[in-house]
């Protein structure tokens, strides 16, 4: 029997263009503080008759809130790839900060898988602090709740199988259950790293993301990320606008990279500051 193997697709529905390179790495002085945009991705992993996405967005109303620019609802965007999502029955939510799991209710037949710390901490005495709650927003953590009591919500603790070849790893660092997805792709294995990894920056100079509840910890997840990855460019961040520089875009639609297809190694910024000992790790 041949290797399962996935396609993989990041819809890029929102942008925050007017984001500063200060604002991403917490030892910012290895910057210059220039303009450094954080776009907001929603995944989907298509093969062998499954469908799973991976994190829901956030919605037109969240993003005016939040002074986001909307470009497209992530669920619309689906369509686009051939997804309908009443036919989707598993979605993976990484964490709970709002732009992960802000459309729950638009997946009425799915189960949610999260991990029992994620949900502690989203519900427990660490939101106390508003330091600690600002990137939640409370209607998504009541979806939630409700998902849990229609019997939808699935908890897993650590590492645990999603379905063939598909993996589940909880990391820590930015949240308290934060869990990244390795996905085999015909390019090699290749992790849906969310917020583990907000840039490749933050990865190449271990120079994590200001939003984190254990530095210590985000740091490790580092470490782990590219133990599970098959190279470099097998590592997706969670916010990173080179993803659609780096990989093959879907005909029509410039906001979905195809991430099981090679990168195409364009000769622009910091993307290429890697050995040739990782291109070549990475084009295998």
């Amino acid at each position: 029997m041949s290797k399962i193997v996935y396609e993989v697709y990041a819809l890029r529905y929102a942008t925050h263009a007017g984001r500063h390179a200060s604002e991403n790495f917490i030892f910012s002085d290895f910057h210059d503080d220039v303009l450094m945009p954080l776009d907001f991705f929603m995944w989907a992993i298509k093969g062998r008759d499954q469908v799973i996405i991976v994190d829901t967005g956030f919605d037109a109303e969240t993003a005016k809130k939040r002074q986001r620019t909307y470009l497209q609802s992530p669920v619309e965007m689906l369509r686009e790839i051939g997804i309908n999502a009443d036919d989707v029955t598993n979605v993976v939510i990484t964490h709970m900060h709002y732009d992960h799991c802000g459309n729950l209710m638009a997946f009425p037949n799915a189960r949610f898988h999260i991990q029992d710390d994620e949900m502690a901490y989203c519900t427990g005495r660490c939101m106390g602090h508003e330091a600690l709650r600002k990137p939640f927003e409370v209607k998504d953590v009541i979806n939630a709740i409700q998902c849990l009591f229609e019997g939808r919500l699935v908890f897993h603790k650590g590492n645990s199988k999603l379905v063939d070849g598909i993996f589940l790893h909880q990391l820590g660092g930015h949240t308290k259950g934060l869990q990244v997805v390795t996905v085999p792709t015909v390019r090699g294995e290749i992790v849906l790293a969310s917020d583990a990894a907000h840039y490749w920056d933050n990865i190449r100079e271990r120079s994590p993301f200001p939003i984190v509840v254990d530095v210590e910890g985000m740091l490790e997840a580092h470490e782990k990320i590219e133990a599970l990855a098959d190279g470099p460019y097998h590592i997706i961040p969670g916010h990173d606008p080179k993803i659609l520089e780096v990989f093959p875009k879907l005909p029509g639609n410039n906001n979905i990279a195809l991430l099981h297809v090679q990168p195409v190694f364009p000769n622009q910024g910091n993307i290429q500051n890697v050995t040739s000992q990782q291109l070549a790790t990475t084009s295998q």
